[in-house]
């Protein structure tokens, strides 16, 4: 239990964090980095590059500082970072490295004005927040079975488009694996790229639905090698066949369909957004066959529209399946064989044709940043409630509300 005097400092600090939020956490990394390399094995260093991460971070120490006197109001917070340092590995003997230096990062930015005053109670609320985390944490990797990457076996790799591979994985050995709901992910850690100093980690959606007895995933290839958000897309591409071995989490994340629900869902996916829903709409074909669904597929044009066959056979079995296919820059043979509903970007005006009860319907989308942004305006601007609309970043969170230039991928 934080002091009243502690909450008031921590408090007091928020216009700093609000104004200097970002150059604080690019500092933490810096410093952290610098004192212990080997946490480079496990960071993003894609994220890092793009600046993602620093202001994820950020995001995350102000919400903290604003609702320090709160702290339970933020437990979904808490819970969605905590699936993901599950699925990383962070242990509780890496927060002791963390506080220590978000401290320093603090005191360097903060310069004359970080006072012993501010350091300590700081210190003091990082600690009830590390607890916090650290507690959560323990209960998920209590309830996933193993705290490990254990290694799986690529049983199978099919072509889904030009730019989305799917692999088939299975334990080396053997073991019963853990169910997930719908929407969840697994993160792969890869040592062996030829090349990278340090090891990668990625996540990966699952893309079928539970209770098999292997895990799917569906992979995009990047643009290029060279640059970190392409290394280890391009590596499980090129380098990893059938009969190869992966190393793997357990699945994790809070992005996950309502499976006690009978509401209409509509699922609105940007190219390799797809995954999740591909996992969330299969899953409720299966188990919940009355539930009505609308399936809409954004991508540039039929060579890069995964799943495409798949969702349109179960939609020709399935009556409560709705599916529509949206192509930003179709070719002469997608225009001439019909294999698109809409050319260009997903509206308000075709969303509202399309969709049979949008008061009641659930909402979730995933895809490119862009993507993501437009339609969760385009959402509001049809009257959705926040409480109907789920998505999920591929990648640290950040706003949903800024404008971007590119809408589709």
């Amino acid at each position: 239990m934080l002091s009243q005097k502690t909450i008031d400092i921590v408090k007091s600090t928020v216009p700093v964090l609000e104004e200097h939020g970002t150059k604080i956490t690019k500092r933490f990394y810096q410093m952290m980095f610098e004192n212990h390399p080997e946490l480079l094995n496990i960071f993003n260093h894609a994220n890092q590059r793009k600046g993602r991460q620093q202001t994820a971070l950020a995001n995350t120490v102000y919400v903290a500082a604003v609702y320090i006197d709160r702290l339970e109001e933020i437990i979904p917070v808490v819970k969605q970072i905590a699936h993901k340092h599950r699925s990383l590995g962070v242990k509780p003997e890496h927060y002791p490295i963390v506080g220590e230096n978000l401290l320093a990062a603090i005191k360097d930015v903060f310069g004359d004005a970080a006072t012993d005053e501010i350091i300590n109670a700081w210190a003091e609320a990082y600690g009830v927040i590390a607890d916090a985390f650290i507690g959560v944490e323990k209960e998920m990797y209590d309830a996933a079975g193993w705290d490990d990457f254990i290694p799986f076996s690529v049983v199978q790799k099919v072509k889904e488009s030009d730019e989305i591979t799917s692999f088939y994985l299975k334990p080396v050995d053997n073991r019963a694996l853990p169910s997930f709901i719908p929407g969840q992910y697994i993160s792969l850690k890869l040592d062996q790229i030829p090349g990278e100093e340090y090891t990668h980690i990625r996540q990966y959606s699952l893309s079928d639905v539970p209770g098999r007895d292997y895990y799917r995933i569906s992979v995009k290839r990047e643009k290029d090698g060279f640059h970190p958000d392409g290394v280890v897309t391009n590596f499980l591409h090129d380098q990893i066949n059938e009969g190869d071995q992966l190393l793997a989490s357990a699945p994790a994340g809070d992005f996950t369909i309502e499976i006690d629900s009978n509401d209409p869902i509509v699922l609105l996916a940007g190219g390799v957004g797809t995954t999740p829903l591909m996992s969330m709409m299969n899953h409720v074909l299966e188990t919940q066959p009355e539930r009505e669904i609308v399936m809409v597929q954004a991508v540039r044009n039929g060579q890069v529209h995964a799943f495409r066959e798949d969702i349109l056979a179960k939609n020709l079995n399935h009556p409560t399946l709705q599916y529509y296919a949206c192509y930003s820059a179709p070719t002469d043979e997608d225009k001439q064989e019909g294999r698109f509903h809409k050319e260009g970007f997903v509206t308000k005006e075709w969303l509202d044709e399309i969709v049979p009860n949008v008061a009641k319907s659930q909402f979730y989308f995933c895809g490119p940043v862009s993507f993501m942004k437009h339609i969760y305006a385009t959402l509001k601007e049809m009257g959705v409630s926040e409480n109907q609309i789920h998505f999920e970043f591929f990648g640290p969170s950040m706003s949903i509300q800024q404008p971007e230039e590119v809408l589709a991928n």
